[in-house]
């Protein structure tokens, strides 16, 4: 195979590849494991994660491959010949983007793995959390999750500097040093609102156009991500923008299940799957109360949209508790290395939150009282409207820079 035009088109995407800021993800990746796979919400960076790794390494080299799987090409020849033949050329490293894309792709991801010495660096929707379970490629790739832009790197962006990410417990311990230190170098408050509304993805730089590129996105999931993974019957797709947008009008939405499934001309069984699909998509959150524990065929108790722009693009007068709610959940569950793990952020009887099984949070603005949690150990306000908060209360912004 002649794979002049594929170098030539390499060539084009680098060129518009910049180096001067890189996902937070980048610096923990093992670009030496032979296969690797970062899997995130369409949107969030990865194909220009990958890009920038090849731009930084291989630009002059013809021994590192992108290939997209978008490509009608690979609906036509078999994409193990082009590996192999890849290969034999002397190629060391193909960059596979969407494989989601590609069907029956891990079939071909473990014959190629196992037939070649070429290392793969692969991307995919993730929906793919969802299939990766029933192929047999736990022992043979290494997963990472991109999750959305922190707040952190949204003013990391923004502001041409790099400032420090902490731990859960480095926030809860010294919330004061770190406000301290943080708000010498900028005022968050002038930036928050903007990353609530447009600051959770790459793009955000292009305020003017960014929340129509958004939508395009959101439909670009539902018709595309969500169909390709779960063989989805497209006359359902409308039923899951109506699901979507249902769910951005109150959230975080308590359910009545069966009132929603209704609405959306399903039944309850379906709906729940659906929720289900949404979140392995990227679109929403859905969490349980403590008490009850986390059963897959149990409703959620309660589903935030996955990011606070997502309720701006879809709502033209967010809630601003809801936004704040949102914006903590999302922050804390992509800390949680973005698997939506159901036992570290759970929904709680005293106080709004319960994370990693025993810090209390109840989530307000800068008013907000301890009357809710008062006496309860490990609780503690997350208040927004403050630049820098004392004792057990601490700003809403500063869960921005976990990761």
């Amino acid at each position: 195979m002649d794979f002049t035009r594929f170098f030539n088109e390499q060539q084009n995407y680098l060129r518009k590849v910049k180096l001067d800021f890189t996902r937070y993800l980048y610096d923990y990746i093992d670009f030496n494991e032979q296969a690797m796979m970062i899997i995130g919400q369409r949107g969030v960076g990865k194909t220009t994660l990958i890009l920038q790794y090849l731009k930084q390494n291989f630009q002059t080299s013809q021994k590192a491959l992108y290939v997209s799987m978008d490509n009608p090409l690979f609906s036509v020849i078999s994409f193990y010949e082009f590996a192999l033949d890849f290969e034999k050329i002397g190629g060391e490293i193909l960059l596979i983007d969407e494989i989601h894309k590609l069907k029956n792709w891990s079939s071909h991801i473990k014959t190629v793995i196992d037939q070649s010495n070429l290392k793969l660096i692969i991307t995919g929707s993730s929906m793919l959390e969802l299939d990766i379970k029933g192929a047999d490629l736990s022992r043979r790739v290494v997963k990472y999750y991109l999750n959305i832009m922190s707040f952190r790197e949204f003013l990391s962006l923004n502001l041409k500097d790099n400032f420090p990410k902490y731990s859960l417990d480095e926030i809860l311990t010294n919330h004061y040093e770190i406000a301290v230190s943080l708000t010498s170098k900028f005022k968050p408050l002038a930036y928050f609102k903007d990353y609530l509304s447009y600051g959770a993805y790459p793009f955000a730089t292009d305020k003017i156009s960014f929340h129509s590129k958004l939508m395009n996105v959101i439909n670009q999931v539902l018709q595309t991500d969500i169909p390709y993974v779960c063989s989805l019957n497209y006359a359902n797709i409308d039923k899951l923008k109506k699901l979507l947008f249902l769910l951005s009008q109150s959230v975080p939405f308590s359910l009545n299940i069966s009132e929603l499934a209704r609405a959306c001309e399903i039944s309850r069984p379906t709906l729940i799957e659906y929720l289900k699909y949404m979140q392995s998509a990227g679109l929403i959150i859905n969490l349980y109360n403590k008490n009850r524990g986390y059963n897959a065929i149990l409703k959620p108790d309660k589903i935030y949209l996955s990011n606070t722009n997502l309720a701006y693009a879809l709502s033209s007068a967010p809630n601003i508790g809801n936004l704040r709610e949102s914006f903590f959940v999302s922050q804390i569950s992509a800390y949680a290395d973005g698997k939506f793990k159901n036992n570290f952020i759970m929904l709680n009887k005293s106080g709004d939150f319960i994370v990693d099984d025993k810090f209390i949070f109840e989530i307000g603005g800068a008013k907000k009282s301890f009357n809710q949690i008062k006496d309860i150990p490990n609780s503690y306000i997350v208040a927004d409207d403050i630049e820098i908060g004392s004792g057990n209360k601490i700003p809403l912004w500063l869960f921005g820079f976990l990761y």
